[in-house]
């Protein structure tokens, strides 16, 4: 038979590797500042997890030598799905191989996006049993509220710098069934950025352009709270604990997400955002294309977008 459509073959995006040379001070941000739960250990590595997650971790933070994303990974919506898109992305010349999972994942194959970002696809997962203190009332929820720091509620999606956007994002959408739900185009024709999805979320993975030309690097992680109460709750919080907030609280014009960018202590942007329940039912959805004359307003509200946030990227680039 016809191989299927890859569309809904990418169930989500699973967890995502960050990499720190400040491990102790990244640690605390993440466990005392946002709110993440410990769960286990693996050489230089630490798993962490937020609240809602149903998997073993949400984030591994990983200690090195300078700043960055390390593996992003996503889970298959069955292991069928796997099998396909392993041959899809071995027919692209992307496919790097099987290799051990992480803690809590099975059989896992490694591949790279034309960049050369490091993503893995797997279906095997370990839910998450909380211990007994971490035990939620409801049985709905993977795990207890913290009641610490921000208390951010899942990971929510990964921004990645590219040295160009569009042809990452076509590869997300042909190898792994993704689809672009915005996307800029600058006025010579060139897209500049684009927001990928393979579920009802608007958006999992984005690809930006990189000013510096280089490969590789990571524009931010975002982490979604409950509220966009919680955002302001969260400026505060960060202003208490001396984290440097680079912008907002404010609302993004694409995909109109309310927001607050914070850089954690290793370096790597962090967003903290809450999506206001924006999700995308069509099945026919054609991508929102934002004109340069329009992202040249700035945000939502008319707030300009401060340069940093257009120059700062990990590893940072000499």
């Amino acid at each position: 038979m016809p191989d299927p459509s890859p569309r809904h073959e990418i169930a989500h995006l699973g967890h995502v590797e960050l990499l720190t040379p400040e491990p102790e001070k990244s640690l605390d941000f993440f466990v005392r500042v946002l709110g993440l739960t410990e769960n286990g250990t693996d050489g230089d590595s630490v798993y962490l997890r937020t609240w809602d997650d149903y998997e073993h971790h949400s984030l591994k933070l990983t200690a090195a030598k300078t700043s960055g994303v390390g593996r992003t990974a996503l889970r298959a919506s069955s292991e069928e799905a796997l099998k396909r898109r392993v041959v899809a992305l071995e027919e692209r010349g992307l496919g790097v191989g099987w290799v051990d999972g992480d803690t809590g994942i099975g059989a896992t194959y490694l591949f790279r996006d034309p960049d050369g970002h490091e993503l893995e696809v797997y279906w095997e997962t370990e839910r998450y049993q909380p211990p007994e203190h971490l035990r939620p009332a409801l049985k709905n929820q993977a795990q207890a509220y913290p009641g610490r720091g921000v208390g951010v509620r899942r990971l929510d999606h990964v921004n990645y710098l590219a040295r160009e956007a569009e042809a990452n994002g076509r590869f997300v959408c042909d190898a792994l069934g993704g689809r672009v739900t915005e996307q800029i185009q600058l006025d010579s024709g060139v897209i500049s950025g684009q927001w990928t999805h393979f579920a009802q979320k608007s958006y999992d993975l984005v690809y930006t352009n990189d000013w510096t030309k280089s490969n590789g690097r990571l524009h931010h992680i975002a982490f979604a709270t409950d509220t966009r109460e919680d955002i302001l709750r969260a400026a505060d919080i960060a202003l208490d604990n001396d984290v440097h907030i680079e912008t907002g609280p404010h609302k993004h014009a694409i995909q109109q997400t309310f927001f607050l960018y914070l850089y954690e202590p290793g370096g790597n942007r962090i967003e903290l955002c809450n999506p206001t329940g924006r999700l995308i039912f069509a099945p026919d959805w054609e991508p929102v294309t934002w004109t340069e004359a329009e992202r040249a307003k700035g945000q939502a509200w008319g707030l300009k977008t401060i340069e940093s946030f257009h120059t700062h990227g990990t590893p940072p680039v000499a």
